[in-house]
Formats: structure tokens, sequence, C-alpha cells
């Protein structure tokens, strides 16, 4: 039974990647046709030709929906990669350099955590001047801190391994301890974290740009595309948010059961019969 789980966890994190990674890239090539506008075509409902309908401005919602999805896809890998990347060195760091690290570093995550996140984000978007740069910025320096609390958690426990004690008497230093006997044992733990750290970082890259704080109107964002169709759901345009919704909504529990399943392929543990 454990083995079957096994071998359906490495199916579903196939199928993910396959999926976001055609997502990702059908949706660069789809640009130039996402902003492409006809008037005697606008307002469609979904049809055969048009299967997401258009919009105000004759653009195809089909299109605009894997622009939007792409562009998401790769603001999150770059933010979570950011702030994976931060959440490892600060974790280390905490648990190697001394208490007085520890306590700063320690502090620094409570300090981050205490502050709501969306507005932390927001504030910070806003403070690079919103944009790609402040949403990627924002996002990064804002999902850093539960990582790094794991990672911390987990090299305290590494510490008091014979093995480790018995390098610190060998003569080992600190950074040689932590990057060739913690390190290895850490990679499983950051890399699960990195892949569940994306649906985060996707969700609050659209919850920012739909409220104004994030990428401009002018791109295709999946913000952008559902804060533009609240106004006409009065109309009864219904499906300009229910299809970008849906496919943002699919593309999150996508990484997230990714994530997931790399988690069970690495730690038997958490495969239950």
């Amino acid at each position: 039974m454990r083995l079957n789980q096994r071998q359906k966890a490495k199916g579903l994190l196939v199928f993910a990647f396959i999926f976001l990674t055609a997502v990702a890239i059908s949706g660069y090539f789809c640009h130039d046709a996402a902003m492409a506008t006809d008037f005697s075509i606008k307002n469609m409902p979904p049809c055969l030709k048009y299967p997401f309908g258009t919009d105000w401005l004759g653009r195809n919602m089909f299109y605009r929906t894997l622009t939007g999805l792409s562009m998401s896809i790769i603001i999150g890998i770059c933010a979570a990669g950011v702030s994976a990347v931060m959440a490892l060195l600060l974790g280390i760091s905490a648990a190697t350099l001394g208490k007085k690290a520890d306590s700063v570093i320690t502090f620094l995550i409570d300090m981050v955590m205490g502050i709501p996140h969306i507005l932390l984000l927001i504030l910070i978007s806003y403070a690079c001047g919103k944009g790609l740069k402040g949403v990627i910025v924002g996002v990064a320096l804002t999902h850093w801190t539960s990582l790094a609390r794991l990672i911390r958690a987990e090299v305290l426990q590494l510490k008091e391994s014979e093995y480790i004690q018995i390098a610190g008497k060998l003569g080992h230093s600190r950074l040689q301890i932590a990057y060739k006997h913690m390190l290895p044992h850490l990679l499983p733990q950051f890399l699960v974290g990195l892949v569940l750290l994306f649906p985060h970082a996707i969700l609050h890259e659209s919850s920012i740009t739909f409220l104004g704080f994030g990428l401009s109107t002018e791109q295709p964002a999946i913000g952008v595309i559902l804060s533009e169709s609240m106004k006409y759901l009065i109309m009864g345009k219904w499906w300009l948010a229910l299809f970008p919704g849906i496919m943002l909504v699919l593309t999150v529990v996508l990484f997230d059961v990714g994530g997931n399943s790399l988690r069970k392929i690495w730690d038997p543990n958490s495969v239950h019969e």
C-alpha cells in the first residue's frame, strides 16, 4: 500500500510539472495574441472558437488567461526562489552562529510574522514602485519566515547529532560543518518548502495586483484580468472572471499537490497506509 502511495505521488508530481510547464511556455508564446483586439467579436460568450469567450475589446480570454498564468508562474518562481534562499541562509545562520545571531534572527522572524501579511506585502511593493520589481521584492521579503523557522529547528536537532559533535571536536569550522554535514540533510526540506512557497507567491501576486498595488493594468496578469472583469459581472459577462479564476485556483492547487507529492516521495513517514 505504501509503495502504491509513493507511485501515486510520483504520478501526481509528473502531471503537475508537465501541466504547469506547458502553461508557462504556451503563455509566453501567446502574449501577442492576448493583446490583439478585434471589436467585431467583443463580449462574445464561450464557444468552440473562443472557449473562454472574449472581453469588451474583443481580446481572446483564453490567450489572456494563459499569458496571465504564465506571468504569475514566472513571478512565483523568482519570488519563491529568492525567499527560499533567504530562509535557508537565515535558518542556518540562526542555529550555527551563536546565541546572539540566533536571538536577532528569531526576533526578525517573529516581527515579520507579527505584521499582517498582505499589508506588509503592499507596503513593500508600493515602496519599490509597484510593477514587476515591486511584486517580486514584496513577495520575496514576506514569504521566508515559516521556512526559516523550520530550517532553524532542523539545524538545532542536527547540532545534537553525534557526528556533528565529532566534526566539531576534530576542528571543523562552523561553516564547514554547515556546508558539508548539515546542508545535505536540509536539501529535501528546502526543496519541498520552495515548491510549497509557489502557490502562496502566486496568490499574493494576484491579490495585490487585483487591489491595484501590483502589476500595471497594461499587462495581462491574472490579477488585472479579475480586477477589470468585476465591473462587467453585473452586465452578465460572467466568463470574464469565471475561467481566469478557475485556472488560477487550478494552478495554485497543482503547485500544492506537487509540493506534497515531493514530500511524500522524500519522506516515507509522511505516506500513510
